[in-house]
């Protein structure tokens, strides 16, 4: 077992075993206790002018033995995706906002 604690800061690499994003901290939906995101950071340079992005918690896979996650999604996929900026993070509590999210990635949400 990895503790969401463990895991932030770290780099996220795809199948391949290539990266590195830096995992900014999973988060998890109050009343289930399950966490619903990774937010993950990429696209700057040297830490400037990085963008982050949620990502559903089943888009990944744990890598044990190297402990650190796997994103299991297409690089297209997160290039088209709709991020924000450190100092302007989306109401991740909100269902809908969660749903949307989801289905950008093909998988159902589980509070549905």
């Amino acid at each position: 077992m990895l503790s969401g604690s463990s895991l932030k800061g770290d780099n996220v690499v795809n199948p391949q075993r290539r990266g590195p994003r830096q995992d900014r901290g999973n988060h998890a939906r109050l009343g289930s206790g399950r966490i619903a995101y990774a937010v993950l950071s990429f696209g700057g340079f040297l830490g400037m002018g990085d963008k982050l992005f949620a990502i559903p918690w089943q888009a990944f896979s744990v890598d044990t033995v190297q402990k650190r996650l796997v994103l299991n999604t297409n690089k297209e996929l997160l290039e088209k995706a709709t991020g924000f900026d450190k100092s302007n993070w989306p109401d991740m509590a909100d269902p809908g906002w969660g749903a949307s999210l989801y289905g950008y990635y093909g998988y159902k949400p589980y509070w549905d």
